[in-house]
């Protein structure tokens, strides 16, 4: 089993950063390959960003391409998501999520074992 934690989220303005953090526990933090999802108001949860166990492999939503970085730190059992140049319509509830396998598509969220509650962005125009 494998417990996330999300934080960093919070009130931004338009233009602002904001980087979050999600912290893993219960299972070999290395071994997991990692993603960010996102979830607005009356719309689908969507697919951010995600990075492979070894850190080696990102990959992006187009939305969010050259503003938004993933990141891990596997000593510290812990995944970033580094938000510049946010937009009003980044906002959203962010959610963290594991896969312990391999996937063959890194976006779908069934590919994912384990889910954070969740943190929430909110950027002001």
């Amino acid at each position: 089993q494998v417990q996330l934690v999300e934080s960093g989220g919070g009130l931004v303005q338009a233009g602002g950063s904001l980087r979050l953090s999600c912290a893993a526990s219960g299972r070999t933090f290395s071994s997991l390959n990692m993603g960010w999802f996102r979830q607005a108001p009356g719309k689908e949860r969507e697919f951010v960003a995600g990075i492979s166990w070894s850190g080696g492999t990102t990959h992006y939503a187009d939305s969010v391409k050259d503003r938004f970085t993933i990141s891990r730190e596997n000593a510290k059992n812990t995944v970033y998501l580094q938000m510049n140049s946010l937009k009003p319509e980044d906002a959203a509830v962010y959610y963290c999520a594991a896969n312990r396998d391999s996937y063959r598509n890194y976006a779908a969220q069934n590919e994912y074992d384990y889910w954070g509650q969740g943190t929430q962005v909110t950027v002001s125009s």
